[in-house]
């Protein structure tokens, strides 16, 4: 039953709707897309993670899984839209399978999300994984995925992710289209594999640590790759791995329209893969993809099955506060896409009314949407403020002095790996 108390707040947040030019209708619709929306973290953005020179720690950052999954579980119980922690296998699982780590999950109130082979740390990957002209280290590499793929299973995780950071220096320096040939020679085995309901996800990126090409360089290559692969493969976006002036939304949208878009890894870059929290230098490019997202979705009146991923490196940010951060910017940026006014859109586009037709994107970007993210985070229980909340928890400051304590007792300063 309703109490009064509710009654008034749900009277003011209409009356404030009005003013910002939004039906109780449109708003309901919206809070509605906004109750079904998640988006995972990584267990590697809670560690001690740095630059290409070097890392600066931090007390609280977590110490080994066991941390990054509390981290996680506070996440998602401030911020309730992040139930699935993103692992990767050499950090996460580095002796195989560990039910152990099933049940850190369920007791921090969090579960295993997509799976990450790591192919790019061992010395043996200096020339190449899938890539690379020794047969026996290609096997290395695929034996890892496939190792991955059981791990998955084992998890009842439906999503492999993968990242390779295979390429060349130099001209010259190998066969272009010999390493394309291998590449999808390990995706088709990786692929099938696959369990049923499991997706395959593709990622690419365009320079580094391969200074004159990545194998993977595009969403074209991922895209090649996925189809060649099989029908459970997709291509992932990350967005910061395009070069400087890229239209992402182009991308997202072309994908979207053959049906092969799978995932995104959110995060934010100025230069190059910063991997800094989304929103922190172009929150208007991020409003944009999503734009494309809630477009598809308006036409079809379905949502699009894909991952909603973060992929980001806090150096100097606090790790559960970033990661706060940055999820209830997506969580935000894609409630304003959900506002576009989509029959003025179209109707400016028809009557090839440029002026009209940004202003509504532009107007829906600048709308304040806090009333709506109030009622979705009163519906699923969770603080109203998030980040504020979380930074008055004292959480930070317990982890900080237990870590602490851990790491003198494990003999720790700081470590050489990245996560």
């Amino acid at each position: 039953m309703q109490t009064s108390g509710e009654s008034n707040r749900e009277k003011r947040m209409a009356r404030k709707l009005k003013l910002r030019g939004m039906s109780s209708a449109a708003a309901n619709h919206v809070i509605d897309r906004l109750m079904r929306f998640r988006i995972e973290v990584p267990s590697w953005g809670y560690a001690d993670t740095g630059t290409r020179f070097g890392k600066f720690t931090q007390d609280a950052a977590a110490v080994d899984i066991a941390d990054k999954l509390a981290d996680a579980g506070v996440t998602h119980a401030f911020t309730g839209i992040c139930p699935t922690v993103a692992v990767h296998v050499l950090w996460d699982f580095p002796h195989g399978f560990d039910p152990a780590v099933l049940r850190l999950a369920k007791a921090q109130g969090v579960r295993i999300g997509s799976i990450n082979p790591n192919l790019f740390q061992d010395q043996c990957y200096k020339y190449g994984s899938v890539t690379n002209r020794d047969p026996n280290i290609r096997k290395l590499a695929l034996r890892h995925i496939l190792d991955s793929i059981e791990i998955m299973r084992r998890v009842h995780s439906r999503v492999l992710s993968l990242w390779f950071a295979d390429g060349v220096n130099y001209p010259g320096q190998a066969d272009i289209r010999q390493r394309k040939a291998l590449a999808t020679a390990a995706l088709k085995t990786a692929h099938e594999a696959m369990g049923r309901g499991q997706v395959m996800l593709v990622e690419y990126k365009p320079f580094e640590p391969g200074t004159y090409f990545t194998d993977f360089f595009d969403w074209g290559s991922s895209y090649v790759f996925a189809k060649a692969a099989g029908p459970q493969a997709k291509v992932l976006v990350d967005t910061g791995h395009h070069l400087p002036g890229c239209n992402i939304e182009q991308i997202v949208a072309w994908l979207i329209d053959e049906k092969m878009l799978g995932g995104f890894h959110f995060n934010d870059r100025k230069y190059a893969d910063d991997d800094l929290t989304v929103g922190a230098i172009d929150p208007y490019q991020a409003f944009r993809i999503f734009n494309e997202i809630a477009a598809y979705e308006h036409e079809t009146g379905k949502d699009l099955d894909i991952a909603y991923m973060i992929d980001q490196s806090h150096n100097v940010k606090p790790k559960v506060q970033a990661m706060i951060q940055t999820a209830c910017t997506v969580q935000q940026l894609m409630a304003k896409a959900l506002c576009v006014d989509r029959k003025a859109l179209a109707r400016a586009q028809a009557a090839e009314d440029t002026i009209a037709a940004e202003e509504t994107l532009r107007a829906a970007f600048n709308l304040d949407v806090t009333p709506i993210l109030e009622a979705v985070r009163k519906a699923m229980g969770v603080p109203e403020s998030p980040l504020e909340a979380f930074r008055s928890s004292g959480y930070e400051r317990q982890a900080a002095r237990k870590r602490r304590a851990k790491r003198k007792a494990l003999g720790l300063s700081g470590g050489s790996t990245y996560a």
